[in-house]
């Protein structure tokens, strides 16, 4: 088992672009939904990823907050989409740019579909107080508010949100 100690910034401007070395294309779907995670009835996530050219089945515990348990398992990519066609709610579509930034690997996702027009950073730590240096297009931390959970953003895509939320 692994634990996930992440941070999760709103990106501003596009400095970053230019400071990424990787792209890495991602769909990923959820076989559960927010409802049972919310009632109890379930307490992980259950989530498909194709990145690139490989798939994964991950599995990330309830906790709010930037500390998880993950257990993330490789699988073959065809298994993948089979499972992608079983998700409920809808597909998130994105492309993953890594960047490197004061001796950190910065993931910067920036969503296509209906999730288009947002783009978030996320960065792993060592420790839950390790202490980081922002990247100037780093903006307001997003880590506790569950709407940009990506499992909240297959259910709810950004493109519903109201203005005030995308704020």
């Amino acid at each position: 088992m692994g634990i996930e100690i992440e941070r999760k910034y709103r990106v501003t401007g596009e400095g970053w672009r230019t400071a990424a070395h990787a792209v890495i294309p991602m769909a990923q779907g959820y076989l559960n939904d927010t409802a049972a995670l919310d009632s109890g009835a379930q307490k992980a996530s259950v989530r498909v990823r194709i990145q690139g050219e490989q798939a994964f089945l991950n599995m990330k515990s309830r906790e709010i907050g930037h500390t998880r348990q993950e257990f993330d398992y490789p699988i073959p990519v065809d298994d993948a989409r089979a499972l992608l066609a079983l998700c409920v709610g809808g597909l998130i579509d994105k492309r993953r740019h890594l960047v490197e930034h004061q001796g950190l690997l910065w993931e910067v996702d920036e969503f296509l579909g209906e999730n288009a027009g947002l783009v978030v950073a996320e960065v792993e730590l060592e420790h839950a107080d390790q202490a980081i240096t922002l990247p100037d297009w780093a903006g307001a931390e997003v880590t506790d508010e569950v709407r940009y959970y990506n499992l909240a953003l297959a259910a709810r895509p950004f493109s519903r949100w109201s203005s005030a939320e995308r704020g």
